[in-house]
């Protein structure tokens, strides 16, 4: 079906969808932390992980490292909303400077007995997984990586028997001697 002509051309667009880690450091005040998402949750942008910290003590300075997806348009979009919240002294796209290294950690809890229990100390030692509880019928491993890495341990462990897991969210930092 054809659509009604216009006196304006309007472009179709089919932007894809990019993963950005944004990485906001803030006052450590009350309210701060819910300002921040409520620009997210009102505006319908989606929060893939979410880390927070207080990184400088004597400043009172926090780091809100940020895992969204959107068009191109709308990460610039919420960029631009967080530089200009009042308690935000600096906003930082890590995709973009290409210079950063993210990480994760998960604790993974496996049930298993005789053969399932040997591969999953076995993936345990792939991954550098390391054992931080084991009883007769289950371990907790606790790994560190990127998201991917994660998720795949995560997805070998399935058959073997796992039983819940437990994620930090990504922390970002740049490489290189300079600070954020």
């Amino acid at each position: 079906m054809n659509q009604p002509a216009s006196a304006y051309f309007i472009e179709d667009r089919h932007d894809p969808n990019e993963t950005h880690t944004l990485s906001v450091l803030v006052q450590n005040e009350p309210g701060v932390l819910a300002r921040v998402i409520g620009l997210f949750s009102g505006r319908g942008y989606n929060i893939e992980s979410l880390t927070v910290s207080e990184t400088e003590s004597q400043k009172h300075l926090s780091r809100i490292t940020i895992v969204t997806t959107g068009t191109p348009m709308v990460i610039e979009q919420i960029k631009h909303q967080l530089d200009r919240m009042i308690p935000v002294y600096r906003v930082v796209d890590m995709t973009q400077t290409k210079r950063s290294i993210e990480r994760e950690l998960a604790m993974v809890k496996v049930r298993g007995q005789g053969e399932h229990r040997v591969e999953a100390l076995r993936l345990a030692d792939a991954f550098r997984a390391r054992v931080i509880d084991a009883t007769t019928e289950s371990f907790v491993f606790e790994i560190t990586g990127n998201t991917d890495k994660i998720n795949q341990y995560i997805d070998l462990m399935r058959p073997l028997g796992l039983v819940e897991v437990s994620r930090t969210g990504v922390a970002a930092i740049g490489r290189g001697p300079e600070g954020m």
